[in-house]
């Protein structure tokens, strides 16, 4: 049934993973608008029983992650390349970084770039820590770093990996079901491959509409500071249809023209944003700033990699560290096989180091630059960013409200919300393509499907958005709380695979070597033996059969 329906409809692509992907989307959107407050309930109550019961495995999950990547990266294994011997990487890494920057967190980097360092400082996570003091600021961008650092890009990296690695080395295709062919084999294209998929399909679906949805406040907020454009549920739908429409375009036109020229441009618009405020702020303050921050975030590591809130028990973490690992880790699958996608021809510490190390580096500058700003807007300027953000809980609003204490407000942040745009833009689209992928299983130029897709997460988006009886950032926490989970189980997985299939991997390297090596007269014997050993065997068996007619009778 579905195999004639997709070839009627002109689609190249796994039928069932697109069919049941997309009905059971359907299924939420129309459940969403027609039950608002039951799916409210479900989502509501699942999300805080994550939050109160798992929230530990989220941390200590995080953590094994990194290690483990690092541990990876040193090893053995570190050579080997994501592809053939003699593979090398097809973008340069300039390009590379703004590919894979913008497709992962470039457009969270403007929506918590202000708020959440203003908002820690004011409300510090943890307890005996006295609220805007120096103290709080620096324990501020301690965790702000935690949140946007090492940890991050470690959620994208792991998969991003692993779908390399069985891709590029393995000719497996490009799906999630992949990384479990150690494990079930050939059952990766039976009907428990196909669910595996079908699920990373719609996490990634509704990661992606998460980000639009909180692009989409964002946007609106800054509209409303500029021109008084109401922040209104109309609006934002609006906002979205815009965004969606130039997600289509973009993805139309391809990963090397859309995509790749939209990502590089957008990142030299957010440094020119970034030494913007670094120039005109207090620049030596900064310039120490960024120094010091980075040997806070150094000595802050280790310790909040497994901080859990054990004897305040506040519930901080489930509305901060948790939710962003359960955001981020809906977003693992797409990230990972784009930064796959981009990455052909890496060895395996290359890419770790990469990956890792410069998206991690921008990160401690560019929060270091906006937050240590905001810090000082706050106690030297009376920048009243504290009662913006915290008071009155304008998240979205808190990069616009930092704007106006520099010139060229008007400029700077229509500037701004051109970065959201695009930045949200680059995430949609590349999602589009990803989400296609997951659903045909390689690369290829299906730009009918991707159209679909990119339309269905603004379908999405608005439904979380605007249908939901919670409304903004709550609504969102909620469902991607919920979503976020399959994805950190399939995270230990990915470590298993990885480990096992190159260890056998070089486990039939080294033998063929050793055979390889050894002396001429050795593997000589050993030809002789093999040779004696099937002269035998054929002997053996030709005397059966003689001795098997004779005990017949004979034959005539």
């Amino acid at each position: 049934m579905f195999e004639k329906l997709a070839q009627k409809l002109g689609l190249d692509t796994n039928p069932a993973i697109f069919f049941v992907s997309a009905a059971l989307t359907v299924v939420f959107v129309v459940s969403a608008i027609a039950f608002t407050d039951v799916v409210d309930a479900i989502f509501g109550t699942t999300s805080d029983w994550i939050l109160t019961n798992l929230g530990w495995l989220y941390i200590l999950g995080v953590t094994t992650f990194l290690v483990f990547l690092i541990w990876i990266a040193f090893s053995r294994f570190g050579t080997v390349r994501l592809g053939q011997p003699d593979s090398r990487p097809e973008y340069s890494n300039p390009v590379w970084f703004a590919m894979l920057f913008a497709a992962g967190i470039g457009s969270i980097l403007m929506f918590w770039g202000v708020a959440e360092p203003i908002s820690h400082y004011a409300d510090p996570p943890r307890a005996g820590v006295e609220p805007q003091t120096i103290e709080a600021a620096e324990e501020a961008m301690g965790f702000t770093l935690y949140h946007f650092g090492l940890h991050t890009w470690t959620i994208f990296c792991l998969p991003g990996l692993a779908f390399a690695y069985f891709v590029y080395r393995k000719g497996l295709p490009f799906r999630v079901s992949s990384v479990f062919h150690p494990f079930i084999g050939e059952r990766i294209h039976g009907p428990l491959g196909r669910a595996i998929d079908i699920i990373a399909v719609l996490g990634t679906l509704f990661g992606v509409s998460v980000t639009i949805g909180l692009g989409t406040l964002q946007i609106n907020s800054g509209l409303n500071t500029l021109f008084g454009v109401e922040e209104t549920r109309l609006t934002q739908l609006i906002l979205i249809a815009v965004v969606t429409t130039i997600a289509v375009i973009s993805v139309a036109s391809g990963l090397d023209i859309g995509i790749k020229w939209l990502s590089t441009i957008n990142i030299f618009m957010a440094v020119g944003l970034l030494l913007f405020v670094f120039l005109a702020g207090s620049t030596l303050f900064l310039a120490k700033g960024i120094i010091e921050t980075t040997g806070i975030y150094l000595e802050m590591l280790v310790p909040l990699s497994f901080w859990n809130d054990t004897f305040a028990n506040t519930g901080w973490q489930g509305s901060w560290t948790v939710f962003y690992w359960a955001w981020t880790i809906t977003w693992s699958p797409f990230v990972g096989i784009f930064i796959a996608r981009i990455s052909k021809g890496r060895t395996i510490r290359e890419f770790i180091l990469g990956v890792l190390a410069a998206p991690t580096a921008f990160s401690i500058i560019w929060f270091s630059v906006f937050g240590l700003s905001s810090f000082n807007i706050e106690r030297n300027r009376d920048g009243q960013l504290v009662e913006e953000v915290v008071a009155q809980e304008d998240v979205p609003g808190a990069l616009f409200a930092f704007l106006e204490n520099y010139p060229l407000t008007t400029f700077t942040s229509m500037v701004s919300i051109l970065i959201v745009i695009i930045f949200f833009t680059t995430s949609s689209d590349s999602a589009s393509l990803v989400v296609d992928i997951l659903c045909s299983g390689e690369a290829g130029n299906p730009t009918r499907q991707r159209i679909f897709w990119g339309i269905t997460e603004g379908v999405v988006a608005a439904t979380v958005l605007t249908a939901s009886g919670t409304g903004g950032l709550d609504a969102l926490q909620q469902t991607i709380i919920v979503f976020g989970l399959p994805f950190f189980v399939i995270g230990f997985f990915m470590m298993a695979g990885l480990v096992r299939s190159l260890q056998a991997e070089f486990a039939e390297a080294s033998g063929v070597q050793r055979e390889r090596n050894a002396p001429l007269a050795t593997r000589a014997r050993r030809l002789k033996r093999s040779q004696r050993r099937q002269g035998g065997d054929t002997g053996t068996r030709a005397g059966e059969r003689g001795g098997g007619n004779g005990d017949g009778g004979g034959s005539p």
